[in-house]
């Protein structure tokens, strides 16, 4: 299709100044170094060149003109973490800050330090002061009261709003707060998803080596379970489904299904009370079980299973203080959720089982694909056909998971 060069010229000026009037301007903001984990490689993804359908005006060339490049040098991006700590989440922040590197823009990392109140503040903050798109990892997850304020701040604003990783609304509640505001999306992972291909994993491991998990001799396996928050969907999801599923796969097999290794705990798991899904957490628990619940009183717990890597280097942890995985035959199983550099270190070594892989690079070359579109001044999710996108919210991107194990990976 032939291209005047008048159009082009003023749809790229269009463009400018419809994401300009979205809040005020690109002021300079400094970006904060980075000493996270891991660096996504900048994103290959093309914006397309507006297409023009008149004829082209007379003594126009007959030769297309060249797409020129984007200029994204008014956009001015405030990301906001729920936490720098969490391992998976600096992992994304890693990846997303080489991905806007790579699109020239100016962004400013925070941190809420798992406090909503604060993320609030910050949010209100990056408006006054210029940001004309907000990218918000929520501390508050699966929260429609929190995440519809920070929509609302943003409406106010008339600046585009990317929620990544955390929930903003329960699957009661579906499409409440994406579909309130017409510059709004996530990008996130189907919760259900991790949860299931978790305990799939753990039930084929089982079955395959019941007999040597089982150390007590009983005929059954006894597991501790470490959850990650209260109230937070993707937790919710990988506690019940990592067991459902696990069992599902041992009856299949005549096997009996997984008891819990503390009979006076009805909830069968133990959760980080401060909702960090930390390593720490996880080790302190590990380490006290294990003063009562191990192979001299025979009683062994003979499986864990942890809603992410970092609860699952902690259990990790407390099982070397004991002997335990170790990279020898002496091994409880256990398994997680993320594929952190660190998991996989511990899989490659005979520490660990298995992981659930959540792609960080993905998610944060997802989030820079709608930055992009948002500051060329185009829909959020224009040109997003090849994602996989929810069947009941159209603004709602899933990341997919994948099992790994190491094997041939």
């Amino acid at each position: 299709m032939k291209k005047k060069l008048v159009a082009v010229l003023l749809c790229a000026a269009m463009s400018a100044t419809m994401f300009a009037g979205c809040g005020g301007g690109g002021g300079t903001t400094d970006t904060p170094s980075n000493d996270n984990q891991e660096a996504d490689a900048p994103s290959d993804e093309d914006v397309d060149a507006p297409a023009d359908t008149e004829a082209p005006v007379d003594g126009a060339d007959d030769e297309e003109e060249p797409a020129a490049a984007a200029d994204l040098s008014d956009a001015n991006v405030a990301v906001f973490y729920y936490t720098f700590s969490d391992t998976y989440i600096s992992s994304v922040r890693t990846a997303l800050d080489a991905q806007l590197d790579s699109l020239g823009v100016t962004y400013q990392d925070y941190d809420a330090n798992s406090n909503q109140t604060t993320q609030n503040e910050q949010i209100d903050t990056a408006i006054q002061t210029g940001a004309n798109l907000l990218i918000v990892n929520i501390v508050t997850s699966g929260s429609v009261d929190a995440s519809q304020q920070i929509v609302d701040k943003a409406n106010a604003a008339g600046v585009p709003v990317i929620f990544f990783n955390r929930a903003v609304e329960g699957d009661e509640e579906e499409g409440k707060v994406l579909g309130s505001y017409d510059k709004c999306a996530f990008v996130g992972t189907d919760a259900p998803e991790a949860g299931h291909m978790q305990g799939q994993m753990i039930g084929e491991y089982l079955v395959e080596n019941f007999d040597k998990v089982d150390l007590n001799g009983d005929g059954k396996i006894q597991y501790a379970m470490m959850m990650g928050q209260l109230g937070n969907v993707e937790a919710i999801y990988r506690t019940q489904f990592g067991v459902e599923d696990a069992n599902t796969v041992l009856t299949g097999a005549g096997k009996p299904e997984l008891e819990y290794f503390d009979s006076s705990n009805s909830d069968c798991y133990q959760v980080d009370q401060d909702g960090n899904w930390s390593a720490t957490a996880a080790n302190n628990y590990m380490t006290t079980n294990l003063s009562q619940y191990n192979e001299d009183n025979n009683n062994m717990i003979e499986l864990v299973i942890c809603n992410n890597d970092g609860m699952a280097e902690g259990v990790v942890s407390a099982l070397n203080d004991k002997g335990y995985n170790t990279g020898d035959d002496k091994m409880i199983p256990v398994f997680g959720v993320d594929a952190t550099d660190a998991a996989k270190q511990l899989i490659a070594d005979g520490k660990m089982v298995g992981t659930i892989k959540q792609d960080a690079e993905g998610m944060a070359s997802c989030i820079a694909f709608l930055t992009e579109n948002a500051a060329s001044g185009k829909e959020l999710m224009d040109g997003t056909d090849s994602y996989n996108i929810s069947e009941n919210v159209s603004n709602k991107i899933y990341i997919p998971y994948a099992p790994y194990t190491g094997e041939g990976e």
